[in-house]
């Protein structure tokens, strides 16, 4: 029996943190980049540069491996199903696929699953804008169905005054009106599964976001009711089972505890994920080894935590363009703490990298926050100026 080769669309830093799971598994990783340059190529024995927007690169790249996956969901899908006509194997396949790709179709699928939405509605003008807003209250979110991610493709409209400054979005393709939610926080609920239907799920953690970019994870989301957890957990595991997801899956969503169940869907992505990251030191499976698990057909791996609490933060690009410069200190700081650098040039506001840190024995939530907050900020700074808690090592 031979070892399977996995190709992955897309040379990002979850192609690229794909690679250990693979290595340490013994199979072969291959990537389809974007560029010589890109965080994956480093990191893998194989890589070929291609457009993932063309047909003929997919296909050649498609020769020769055992399942295909993505690093994002970008993929056309007419471009899918072609691959999949012409016997590639792809995981997740195309059907599953565009209910992460396309937010309009998403959103039909939960209504028609019966899980919580937010209201919701497909507008092609302003003047349809205005009539949503009219007819479900003020303010109101645009998002552009496709292509939107870390806050781009989304605006907020306050008021009817405000809708003309939305004008340029539409294009001629209906765009995804929502009511703006009030949460009390943002959630997200991690599972994969298999094509054979078998899945398990992550707990369930608390999402931070700082201007629309995923800054801080809470595993698992403190003071979260047990019963809320257990429902939001069994929605996501229905969500992947009957829309036929295969992989990792992460539902992100909102807290909302003036609402019958307590919750509503955001969105989903069909891929490892950024409020995952945790999982790679603080989950007995990380999320990227399950999703190579999941795509083959393998038998899943537990998802119990190694501690009472794990948290991740990301490091955007700041003022220290040496990113190992720091290392000493950072390193020094908190020798407790787990670096993962994605191998990309600092530019500001780009994630660069994030830090996890979990819970040592008898260590509080406010320690644990303070490992990866205080390493952290020495990465992106360049040196241990911040006043915040320290951790303990």
């Amino acid at each position: 029996m031979t070892f399977p080769v996995i190709g992955v669309v897309g040379g990002g830093q979850l192609a690229r943190m794909m690679a250990p799971a693979a290595i340490q598994l013994g199979f072969t990783l291959r990537v389809l980049a974007e560029g010589p340059d890109v965080s994956a190529v480093a990191a893998v024995a194989s890589s070929t540069v291609g457009d993932y927007r063309n047909l003929d690169d997919l296909s050649a790249f498609a020769r020769g491996v055992d399942v295909l996956t993505f690093d994002h969901e970008h993929v056309p899908g007419e471009l899918l199903r072609a691959l999949q006509a012409d016997g590639v194997n792809l995981q997740p396949q195309p059907d599953a696929l565009a209910h992460a790709q396309d937010k309009i179709v998403m959103r039909r699928a939960i209504d028609r699953l019966g899980l919580p939405n937010p209201e919701w509605g497909e507008v092609s003008s302003v003047e349809d804008l205005q009539a949503f807003g009219d007819r479900i209250g003020w303010p109101v979110v645009l998002k552009t169905p496709r292509g939107g991610y870390d806050g781009k493709g989304v605006m907020v409209i306050d008021s009817l005054a405000d809708t003309d400054r939305a004008a340029a979005w539409f294009q001629g393709s209906p765009l995804l009106a929502e009511a703006k939610v009030n949460f009390s926080r943002e959630l997200s609920a991690l599972v994969a599964r298999t094509p054979s239907g078998v899945s398990r799920a992550w707990p369930v953690v608390h999402s931070i976001q700082v201007d629309g970019v995923c800054d801080e994870v809470i595993a698992p989301a403190a003071d979260l009711a047990p019963e809320l957890a257990t429902s939001i957990g069994d929605a996501a595991l229905r969500i992947a089972d009957e829309l036929g997801v295969t992989g990792v899956m992460a539902v992100e969503l909102f807290e909302t505890p003036h609402t019958r169940t307590g919750f509503m869907v955001n969105e989903l992505a069909m891929r490892p994920h950024n409020s995952g990251h945790w999982t790679m030191d603080g989950s007995v499976t990380g999320q990227f080894e399950q999703h190579l698990r999941a795509i083959l057909d393998l038998p899943l791996g537990s998802t119990s935590m190694l501690g009472d609490v794990s948290v991740m933060k990301n490091y955007l690009g700041g003022s220290n363009v040496d990113l190992f410069s720091a290392y000493p200190a950072a390193l020094a700081a908190e020798p407790a703490a787990k670096i993962h650098g994605y191998g990309k040039a600092v530019r500001p506001g780009r994630k660069i990298g994030h830090v996890n840190a979990v819970a040592l024995a008898g260590e509080s939530l406010e320690t644990v926050r303070g490992r990866a907050e205080r390493t952290a900020a020495i990465l992106r700074d360049g040196h241990d100026s911040s006043k915040i808690r320290k951790g303990s090592a």
